[in-house]
């Protein structure tokens, strides 16, 4: 691996920060349908925080923190093509999804996410489908044989300024 991958691979892009979602606990899937918030009491809250989606080369991670000390509770990483398997949406609202969380060792939990506004929840979806646009076409580029610098400029440069012209009486 060349010092420049390894470089790229050591930066996080934040794609998307939500200052505040809900997590809860979550009865087992009644159906092999899939899960309905509705389902989920309010009682069944468990954390309340910030939400931040990274992504950290092919992998997005969906972490969720602490909004005023930055502490982890709990992350949730998106594979490529794996999304379905690690975010799940719910049958019954736009706001809520199922999140499929590891502990590093092997061990997972699903546990409900919930946004406050629909378009949270809508950004969130925007942001994990922009990761994989970006891998795909980050794939596509590779499976092409160009780079940057081989790529031919479609787009010819053109000249926005102004045109004066002056009459002299």
């Amino acid at each position: 691996m060349s010092s420049s991958s390894i470089e790229e691979e050591a930066f996080e892009h934040t794609l998307l920060v939500v200052r505040e979602v809900s997590v809860f606990k979550i009865p087992p899937r009644s159906t092999s349908v899939g899960y309905k918030c509705g389902e989920w009491l309010q009682s069944d809250r468990i954390w309340s925080g910030r939400l931040r989606v990274v992504s950290c080369g092919d992998r997005c991670e969906i972490r969720l923190e602490d909004p005023s000390s930055g502490e982890l509770f709990a992350a949730c990483f998106v594979l490529p093509g794996q999304r379905e398997s690690s975010v799940e949406t719910v049958l019954d609202s736009s706001r809520y999804f199922v999140l499929k969380i590891e502990d590093g060792r092997g061990k997972h939990a699903f546990i409900g996410l919930g946004f406050n506004e629909r378009n949270e929840a809508f950004d969130f979806n925007v942001a994990l489908s922009d990761h994989e646009k970006y891998l795909r076409r980050d794939h596509e580029k590779e499976s092409d044989g160009l780079d940057s610098d081989d790529s031919i400029n479609i787009h010819p440069a053109v000249n926005h300024r102004l045109k004066v012209s002056f009459r002299v009486l």
